[in-house]
């Protein structure tokens, strides 16, 4: 794959603004520090990134599930956990996270999304910290074990406490965008019986850099995957490198490549076609009862 190194360069392509109003509930996903990191000491901390100067997380060192629930009465029992991308130097939670739950509790869907751990930054510049200073690709794999294992992590909180949520512990499904889609495809390559997630959703992933231990397994569940075919760092062949997997294997898939529409355009709008995915997915969902009571 070329240029790899620029996978973190998809979080400044669209980036929208910070979520605004009253914070939602936010849940810790480990007791004490997260296992891996213990000796981890920069603070988690918001900084404003890109031309339009948006702010975005650096730092995460305790895993979070921030909850969405729908309306009252409302809910239809399915839940997802959402993974915002940001090339694990930092996470864009608007467009690939608040904006995606917002959308999908206006549908019933009880979303949780994701924090989980990055490379740690000290600058104003994750990118570019990220990229200099040595080999991105030896950098970042460990980051992504420790981003499965908080992806796995976070599965296994929402079914643990699936009643306490309102969701039913068999429509627990998981999405992510660019890095958070490698989170969520690795999730969907290396669960256990109290992890396997029901659905996954990557959109615009690195396949290759997905964490595929012994490949599709025997129960993998539906997957659903979306990219641009213009996408800036060539990711749209990944996309298809994924769906022929599950279809080699025999599980359901559903695959939209769109023209236009780049890296990272999320729940952002650019008056193209590919502003429309969420409907498809939701229609994807709509399928087997998933946005039904």
């Amino acid at each position: 794959m070329k240029n790899l190194t620029l996978l973190m360069l998809g979080a400044v392509l669209a980036l929208g603004a910070m979520a605004q109003g009253a914070e939602e509930k936010v849940v810790r996903l480990y007791d004490g520090p997260a296992p891996g990191s213990e000796a981890w000491k920069l603070p988690e901390r918001q900084i404003k990134f890109g031309p339009a100067m948006t702010q975005v997380i650096v730092n995460v060192v305790q895993p979070t599930l921030t909850v969405f629930a729908p309306q009252a009465g409302t809910a239809n029992g399915t839940g997802v956990v959402i993974c915002p991308g940001g090339g694990f130097c930092m996470l864009c939670v608007d467009h690939e996270g608040y904006d995606v739950a917002r959308y999908l509790t206006a549908r019933g869907v009880t979303c949780f999304v994701l924090k989980y751990r990055l490379l740690q930054c000290e600058t104003e510049n994750p990118m570019l910290e990220a990229s200099s200073g040595g080999n991105f690709l030896e950098k970042v794999a460990p980051i992504i074990k420790l981003a499965l294992a908080d992806g796995l992590a976070a599965m296994a909180h929402v079914r643990t406490h699936a009643k306490d949520y309102g969701v039913h512990p068999d429509r627990i499904g998981v999405m992510g965008f660019s890095a958070g889609g490698i989170v969520a495809a690795s999730v969907a390559y290396n669960y256990t019986a109290e992890t396997r997630p029901d659905f996954v959703a990557p959109i615009y992933l690195a396949h290759d850099l997905v964490i595929q231990g012994d490949g599709v397994r025997g129960d993998a569940p539906p997957l659903f995957v979306v990219a641009a075919t213009d996408d800036h760092f060539g990711l749209a062949p990944h996309s298809v490198a994924i769906y022929q997997a599950w279809v080699a294997a025999k599980k359901p898939a559903e695959l939209h490549l769109y023209a236009k529409g780049g890296h990272g355009f999320g729940m952002n709008k650019q008056d193209l076609p590919c502003d429309t995915w969420a409907d498809r997915f939701a229609d994807w969902l709509q399928m087997p009862g998933l946005l039904e009571k």
